[in-house]
């Protein structure tokens, strides 16, 4: 089935302890879209300025992703992200963000979007996000992203938002700070009772939580050698899981539980290489291949 993303599209410079590189290819929906169209078809929703370059469309174009939601405002400039990684690979330091045409993205979905059964929020502005649902009355399953910065500031709209999820993805300490808890299985299970049907924590190196009315569970991540360029992973993992979800058209409780394992491995190639170049490199049966070593590693 048919899977609609509405995001961000970015220009991404990135900086690793041993590395730089600048005018990626980056942005929440893009990174989802990539990871999803192994599994389905994709539809995106965003915003870029005059300067984004062809080769960036071309790019999405050739993997089979729609991009006839793409909008192009005349004279404007592209949202930019900056930034930079410690050592570890896991903490980072934003440097600069241009928000751009971003900041004013008032997305209208094409009509064709509009029937979509399956839509994904990348990270956003809740009343932006809650606009977009407005447009696809017939979904069948809805699941958004978001950050501290909407929980700190737009409280009111994000609990608006909650109520009219199917899903939420959220890393843990978003969960934290929206649950006011330091426990992590205490923060699933108060989040989940704010609205969604399911909550998804991203634990990054340590994989994901999922907490629904009827069970909890914890998948491992893949074991990861080298680790190139995290940029894009947490999107990549919500776009591989609802990638697989629209492709076997529903959602009960096993499907999910793959779902997210396809999540945790597709996430698994992105941070292998910078922004996107690892994934152009693979396919579906490189994942396919990586999900038989995962259901061996977990077999005990």
């Amino acid at each position: 089935m048919p899977l609609v993303v509405v995001g961000s599209v970015a220009i991404d410079h990135v900086e690793t302890p041993t590395e730089r590189r600048d005018n990626m290819l980056g942005g929440s929906a893009t990174h989802f879209s990539y990871a999803a169209s192994f599994f389905t078809s994709v539809r995106l929703v965003g915003v870029v300025g005059e300067d984004w370059p062809a080769e960036h469309t071309a790019v999405l174009d050739e993997q089979g992703i729609d991009t006839s939601g793409l909008q192009q405002v005349p004279g404007g400039k592209t949202f930019t992200w900056t930034g930079r990684y410690h050592d570890n690979m896991n903490d980072r330091d934003t440097l600069d963000v241009q928000l751009n045409v971003f900041g004013e993205f008032d997305p209208v979905l094409p009509e064709s979007y509009r029937r979509a059964k399956y839509v994904f929020l990348a990270n956003g502005v809740p009343a932006v996000q809650m606009k977009v649902l407005s447009q696809v009355p017939g979904r069948r399953l809805a699941v958004a992203d978001t950050m501290d910065l909407w929980i700190k500031t737009t409280r009111n709209d994000l609990n608006q938002l909650l109520k009219q999820l199917d899903g939420l993805v959220l890393n843990d300490s978003e969960a934290k700070l929206i649950a006011e808890t330091e426990n992590l299985v205490t923060a699933g299970h108060r989040v989940r009772e704010m609205g969604p049907k399911f909550v998804i924590i991203k634990k990054g190196e340590h994989g994901a939580m999922f907490f629904s009315e009827y069970e909890t569970y914890v998948l491992p991540a893949f074991p990861t050698e080298q680790v190139v360029d995290p940029t894009g992973a947490g999107d990549s993992f919500a776009g591989g899981m609802m990638g697989y979800l629209a492709e076997c058209d529903n959602f009960e409780p096993e499907t999910l539980k793959m779902a997210m394992a396809y999540g945790i491995l597709v996430a698994s190639f992105n941070v292998e290489g910078f922004g996107l170049e690892r994934m152009q490199q693979i396919s579906r049966k490189d994942i396919d291949e990586r999900m038989t070593e995962y259901k061996k590693m977990l077999n005990f």
